[in-house]
């Protein structure tokens, strides 16, 4: 969002933006529910929601067509084991499976991440 911007969001999207990412299914899902909740409560004007969503879907991101097949297996396993939310472990799970880092700010989600011996890009301390 306008003036959220941190050195480590920029530097995650300066990598994102030079090697691609992967993502889980729902993940265009819930980045157009955040744009949309953004504009509803103007944080973002109609054309800076259309700029954000054309900026995003010019990146090389891919996107994992088998999240949910896992989520009521290891999906629901991970949210369990670490107390995550299901939409949080999505994200864990598709690192596990695919041998990729994370990139996440979430403290929560970047300590489960450590504990399975996932690499953590984008905090300090997870």
């Amino acid at each position: 969002m306008p003036g959220e911007q941190t050195p480590r969001t920029e530097a995650l999207l300066d990598r994102a933006t030079e090697t691609g990412a992967l993502v889980p299914g729902m993940w265009p899902l819930e980045v157009a529910n955040i744009v949309l909740v953004a504009e509803r409560k103007n944080r973002i004007t109609q054309a800076q929601r259309v700029r954000a969503l054309a900026a995003l879907a010019k990146l090389p991101i891919r996107i994992d067509t088998d999240t949910a097949g896992h989520a009521w297996d290891s999906t629901f396993d991970l949210a369990l084991a670490h107390g995550l939310t299901v939409y949080d472990a999505g994200y864990l799970d598709l690192s596990l499976r695919s041998g990729l880092p994370l990139a996440t700010l979430d403290q929560a989600l970047g300590r489960a991440a450590s504990a399975c011996g996932v690499p953590v890009l984008g905090m300090r301390d997870a």
